[in-house]
């Protein structure tokens, strides 16, 4: 999952869905099957072919104005054994996945190369699709920015002004495109790109965000899905959905953290150590953070062009997704205390931004209601630093939802037990953003539809990336044979 900002009327969102509230894409014609080519700009790899849909920008009127999604896919490597199209959902929400198939293809054992297309797709708003821009500023671009971090006293009036600035500018902005994007909006253009390939029905691989995607689509089109897998998994709650998913920060990040002070507290990290004892790493971030928070230190080219006290949490967040990302966390808070130079930034450009910020902003706010008083997140937000001061707040904080001119469109989906047992979710025990004890969630309201796998490892995205090879080996059995665990399964920690 993407790190970004992730109401009263609640009884309305407990509605149970077991179809589109309003009409779906089979009202519109059948859009024609894509004129597959070479991507614009290329493609990591040479096998990877691109085209491009049409969607309605509202699944209500089919014959109102369209909207292109771009589509990508890499063929069966051996037809005679093809069963259908494995659809990559990208994570985000906001996630690009145009090029999902090359990707996918330098991992996925040749078993399952050999037996699906690989279908990649740009969700609406975001790269090659028609794009969002909702023309935020450079300052409300930055990473900590966007995340709701309270100030260094824990106040929250700068939250206020920044989530209200940038409700306005995307509803003014952003206009009928991003009044339509929501999680049931991707749910049908999915099902559009399923007609539009001639699929009777799909299997789906969706990661972090993409597994409520997922969700969503198998409890919205049951009938049209073969084979779900369900990869780092977000709580289906309809109550709070995405609310839930930022608050839930504060618990994936304290599953997490031990993970990386066991590393900066042994010789494995080398010259990253950051204390002789995990309990020394984690007195030392916090001091590091606090230190930053009262003298930032100058950071030029990076958005804000300095090191505060958030920016080093908001690296602390990303860097609990993989192992890998250790060192650059460990290099921050040695920089903090003087022992290091500041690295390069590597801050992207501001139109490389402007998408991956309002899409994940648009479908928090346009898929459940959010608290309007800001009264309430004060009190959140002084609770739970004193609870979790790894995140200092911030996963209760006031968003850009809080100002959002529109209610729903409709009430989230409820995931329930209907439907075809064809569901295998995997999910690693200490991940930093779709915490495991929210994945047990997903697992219950799927009933007898879904199994689990759950793998003893740390870090965002399991299969073919930060679980094991017992929980790969799972997974890749049951895209190729179907074959599920009789019950669910615990992969022990390799070694």
């Amino acid at each position: 999952m993407r790190i970004l900002q992730r109401g009263a009327a609640l009884a309305a969102a407990t509605t149970v869905l077991l179809g589109p509230a309003v009409p779906s894409a089979l009202a519109a014609p059948a859009p024609s099957r894509p004129t597959w080519g070479a991507c614009a700009g290329g493609a990591p790899d040479a096998r990877q072919q691109c085209a491009e849909i049409d969607v309605p920008v509202d699944h209500a009127r089919p014959d109102g104005p369209s909207l292109r999604l771009a589509v990508s896919r890499i063929a069966t490597a051996r037809p005679e054994l093809r069963r259908g199209v494995l659809v990559l959902i990208p994570g985000g929400p906001g996630g690009g996945g145009l090029d999902g198939p090359s990707s996918a293809a330098k991992r996925l054992p040749q078993s399952v190369l050999d037996r699906y297309d690989l279908i990649g797709f740009d969700p609406r708003g975001v790269g090659r699709s028609t794009p969002l821009d909702c023309g935020f500023d450079h300052a409300d671009l930055a990473r900590s920015h966007t995340l709701p971090w309270p100030a260094p006293d824990g106040g929250i009036d700068a939250n206020l002004a920044t989530a209200r600035r940038m409700a306005e500018r995307c509803a003014t902005a952003g206009g009928p495109l991003a009044r339509s994007v929501s999680t049931r909006t991707e749910a049908r253009d999915i099902d559009r790109v399923r007609q539009a390939l001639g699929e009777r029905r799909i299997s789906v691989w969706g990661v972090s965000y993409g597994t409520y995607a997922g969700a969503v689509y198998a409890q919205m089109f049951p009938g049209r899905t073969d084979r779900v897998v369900l990869d780092s998994n977000d709580d289906p709650d309809p109550g709070r959905v995405e609310r839930g998913w930022l608050a839930a920060f504060a618990t994936g990040a304290e599953d997490r953290f031990p993970d990386f002070a066991a590393w900066a507290s042994s010789p494995a990290a080398g010259e990253y150590r950051l204390g002789g004892t995990p309990e020394q790493v984690r007195a030392t971030y916090l001091a590091a953070a606090g230190q930053l928070d009262a003298a930032p230190l100058p950071w030029p080219g990076a958005n804000p062009e300095q090191l505060d006290g958030n920016v080093l949490r908001s690296t602390m967040l990303e860097s609990l997704y993989a192992d890998a990302k250790f060192p650059r966390l460990a290099a921050l808070v040695q920089a903090a205390e003087g022992r290091r130079p500041l690295p390069a930034p590597g801050t992207p450009p501001d139109a490389a931004l402007q998408a991956g910020t309002a899409v994940p902003l648009t479908t928090l706010c346009n898929d459940v209601s959010w608290p309007r008083d800001p009264g309430s997140y004060a009190r959140a937000v002084a609770a739970d630093r004193a609870a979790h001061p790894l995140t200092a707040g911030m996963p209760v904080n006031v968003t850009p939802c809080a100002f959002w001119p529109w209610q729903p469109a409709e009430p989230p989906t409820r995931i329930t037990s209907a439907g075809p047992s064809n569901v295998l979710l995997v999910q690693n025990l200490r991940d930093p953003a779709t915490p495991y004890a929210g994945a047990l969630k997903l697992r219950a309201a799927f009933g007898d539809r879904a199994r689990m796998v759950t793998v003893d490892s740390g870090g965002h995205d399991a299969y073919l990336a930060n679980g094991n090879a017992c929980g790969d080996a799972l997974v890749t059995e049951f895209l190729v044979t179907g074959h599920r665990p009789a019950r669910d399964a615990f992969c022990p920690k390799a070694g």
